[in-house]
């Protein structure tokens, strides 16, 4: 006799899972539908200009886009590695400042007011004059042992994203509510381990979708690197681009970074969904 796997939905049930693929399938046909409807006057707008010859051939020129891909592949490898270690060293430093913004007593004072101008001075200086003053700032003291422009130009980026980190780490262990730490701290552990063990971990994966939202911003913003003089993806470009007076470099170059951050994009979207569910899950 065959074995029973369980209740079977109902009439009602099976009525309404079939109304809901219905519903799916329509959805995605009508989104289909109106994505080709407005891509097609799109295309007809902007190829029906009067100018747009003259823009396909000093944007979107095949050739020049064949002969710079190399080159600018090759700067785009730098660009990867630099996002590599600034997001690494930038994630450190914000949790580090949020910490330190987050200790309690009058004799954490100066470390709390070091870190809280430290956020709000880096918070609000545009990140090319950061590049600028590290870069060219730096080396102009002629002091022995400088680094190399492309490692003053990373800690630059991670100075900088470090302070927009931190005040995302420190809403997240505000988010905690004290009972926890408190509770921990009846069962005998310490501040700090309160902080290691119940604060922080919750912390982390409360932020952990506006932390990605802004590693994204740094994944492109690490072509900024470029105007401190190394060779990257847009530098190749700009070398590409001063030879030929042709732009279709720049457009190879912003396609390779959009590639490039389209993995991460698509973790941040589903990590902030799951997030999301999870939430209303508990609700």
């Amino acid at each position: 006799m065959p074995k029973d796997r369980g209740p079977h939905p109902s009439a009602v049930q099976q009525g309404r899972i079939a109304y809901r693929k219905r519903q799916a399938v329509r959805s995605v046909l009508l989104a289909a539908l109106s994505t080709a409807v407005l891509g097609t006057l799109l295309g007809f707008l902007i190829t029906g200009a009067p100018g747009w010859d003259r823009v396909r051939q000093a944007f979107f020129n095949g050739e020049m886009a064949r002969e710079s891909f190399a080159p600018i592949l090759q700067g785009l490898w730098l660009n990867i590695r630099l996002f590599v270690v600034c997001a690494l060293c930038a994630l450190a430093l914000g949790l580090l400042i949020a910490t330190m913004r987050t200790l309690r007593g009058p004799v954490f004072f100066p470390v709390r007011a070091l870190a809280t101008g430290y956020t709000y001075s880096f918070r609000g200086l545009p990140l090319i004059i950061v590049i600028y003053l590290f870069a060219f700032g730096i080396p102009g003291l002629r002091l022995q042992g400088t680094p190399s422009v492309t490692v003053l130009g990373g800690a630059a980026i991670v100075i900088t994203y470090g302070a927009y980190l931190a005040e995302v780490f420190r809403a997240g262990i505000e988010s905690v509510h004290p009972s926890q730490v408190a509770a921990a701290r009846s069962l005998g552990l310490s501040y700090r381990q309160a902080m290691r063990h119940v604060v922080l971990p919750q912390a982390v994966r409360r932020s952990a979708p506006p932390l990605l939202n802004d590693t994204v911003a740094m994944q492109k913003d690490v072509g900024l690197i470029s105007l401190a003089g190394p060779i990257d993806a847009i530098r190749a470009a700009q070398i590409d681009q001063m030879g030929t007076a042709n732009f279709t470099p720049y457009v190879v170059a912003g396609v390779l970074f959009v590639l490039l951050a389209l993995p991460l994009i698509g973790i941040t979207d589903y990590v902030t969904l799951r997030a999301a569910r999870r939430q209303n899950a508990g609700t």
